[in-house]
């Protein structure tokens, strides 16, 4: 379809703010400063953007700013005041603060008896406390988006570019499934070189307009953990269940990459209440 000229397509210009939040997380960020990267008037793109994504830019900071804070706080040993300086807060108890109200604890708290712990333990502890892994046949799934190369905590930029161009191509629609496949295990390839593809699932038949790739996913019996809380601290999760559920399943794992559907909406669920579903597709 031929834009008329003067065409302005919002959601794009809004992934590109977002994009900005994403790579310039830990700097003091202006609102001039995105009013510039969206190229639109100072005095509107912010009531565009909060009509377009439920969320003030205020909001959309501070939630993944946090995001990376409990990626820092499960998976490494960096003192909370490098984490803070890291993600954007002046000193540790400004970040305290506010990692404290969305999280109900202390990020010193957090790093002791967060989500990740359980996995940590090892043994049998996930199930005992609701980790059980479901092994079933996932339905074949098309799916639009995006690669994305680099830190898999750094995903949701991937995610917010193609769901800013499918909606564009009104391609998103009240069924669509989120969807990330990640090729590489990060214990072994450097971050820089990760490789991973974030997108939303969309009809079979549905015409795909670049910039979007297209792939195809699912269709095999998988094994599923589903995971409850921050999609940060899922890193043990996957250590529990290659270390431990599949080496005693008896099963082999097939020649294809684990893939994780995310089942709530971050910018409207709480971080500890987050559903993702970790596949592992099996071999037959």
């Amino acid at each position: 379809m031929k834009r008329p000229n003067g065409w302005c397509d919002y959601h794009e210009r809004m992934s590109r703010v977002t994009a900005y939040l994403h790579d310039h997380l830990a700097e003091d960020i202006r609102l001039e400063t995105l009013a510039e990267v969206a190229h639109l008037s100072p005095y509107h793109w912010h009531r565009v953007y909060h009509a377009l994504s439920g969320e003030t830019i205020a909001q959309t900071l501070r939630r993944l700013r946090l995001h990376r804070g409990t990626g820092y706080l499960a998976n490494t040993a960096l003192p909370v005041l490098e984490i803070a300086r890291r993600c954007g807060y002046p000193n540790a108890q400004s970040f305290t603060r506010a990692f404290r109200q969305a999280y109900g604890m202390a990020p010193s708290e957090y790093r002791e008896r967060g989500s990740h712990v359980d996995f940590q333990a090892g043994g049998a502890t996930p199930e005992a406390v609701g980790h059980a892994v479901e092994v079933r046949t996932l339905p074949p799934m098309t799916v639009a988006g995006f690669d994305h190369r680099g830190s898999y905590m750094l995903i949701g930029k991937a995610f917010e570019s193609a769901v800013a161009h499918l909606w564009s191509a009104g391609l998103v629609r009240a069924d669509s499934r989120w969807l990330g496949e990640y090729f590489d295990d990060p214990f072994a390839v450097p971050e820089a070189q990760l490789a991973s593809r974030a997108g939303l699932s969309v009809p079979a038949e549905a015409a795909v307009p670049p910039p979007l790739v297209r792939w195809e996913m699912g269709g095999v019996e998988c094994a599923v953990l589903r995971h409850r809380g921050p999609y940060a601290t899922m890193r043990s999760a996957y250590q529990w269940l290659y270390g431990h559920w599949l080496v005693q399943s008896g099963r082999e794992a097939a020649d294809a990459p684990v893939f994780e559907e995310y089942l709530y909406n971050p910018r409207d669920t709480a971080p500890a209440d987050l559903l993702t579903d970790i596949c592992l597709p099996l071999a037959a």
